[in-house]
């Protein structure tokens, strides 16, 4: 594989995912761990990505107030957030995960519904502050630097305190026998803690997610209430979901 061609998997791994890591895009490609952090010291420099230690994550992911550019696949997501917007009701508890779809989501609630809204992502956080009908309750913890998102016990013991209506839940991956899966194992833990302190869960998904696997499981799909893709909900590409007794979006 050409160096050129080795670059756009890379940055379509990253604008997909979020974050790689060198090792993982090693072995996809069987090329060297060496080769990839040349790779991605390349695009670092480029400004087409971030390095950070043992991989990359893309530059939307990273950045408080990210440009539609650096957002991968912002069309989609927007998508994604309009549908996710049609389950949520005045007076509600909410909760958001951290990622790019759920900060376009936050970026799209109406300033005069009034919410109470949960997250541990920065980003969210920031993005919700200039909605005065919205109350901003920060679940705080130690600071994932790559992220932006709190981990750790203290994060985890504020969230089994409390009770959601819904929570959103990104997931780097979704696979339909595999389950919700990331690379980071101190994030599986949070949002294993946010399933728990939700009665409904739902997760936001580009569709170019499902099928992918990560190291570490966050639950099965029977787990989640409902799926929301950019999908029509009887397109094929969702046809493993269809018979998992959840609601497809």
């Amino acid at each position: 594989m050409l160096k050129e061609e080795r670059h756009q998997f890379i940055l379509n791994e990253v604008g997909v995912h979020n974050r790689v890591l060198l090792t993982d895009i090693a072995n996809l490609l069987n090329v060297s761990v060496d080769t990839i952090r040349r790779d991605i010291k390349e695009l670092h420099n480029a400004k087409q990505l971030k390095k950070v230690h043992g991989g990359a994550i893309s530059l939307g992911f990273n950045n408080y107030n990210p440009t539609g550019k650096k957002i991968y696949s912002l069309e989609k997501k927007s998508l994604i957030a309009e549908k996710a917007l049609g389950l949520i009701k005045e007076g509600q508890v909410i909760l958001l995960s951290g990622g790019t779809t759920n900060l376009e989501l936050a970026r799209r609630l109406p300033s005069k519904m009034e919410l109470t809204c949960f997250t541990p992502s920065l980003p969210v956080a920031v993005q919700l502050l200039g909605k005065s009908n919205i109350e901003v309750i920060f679940i705080g913890g130690r600071l994932s630097q790559d992220s932006q998102i709190a981990i750790g016990g203290s994060a985890i013991n504020m969230l089994s305190d409390i009770k959601v209506d819904i929570c959103f839940l990104g997931t780097n991956s979704i696979h339909p026998t595999e389950g919700l899966t990331e690379f980071d194992w101190e994030i599986v833990q949070m949002k294993k803690a946010m399933i728990h302190s939700a009665r409904k869960v739902v997760s936001p998904c580009i569709s170019e997610k499902i099928g992918s696997l990560q190291r570490y499981r966050i639950c099965g799909v029977e787990e989640i209430d409902a799926l929301i893709t950019e999908l029509e909900p009887w397109d094929s590409k969702l046809d493993a979901f269809k018979n998992m007794n959840i609601q497809l979006l």
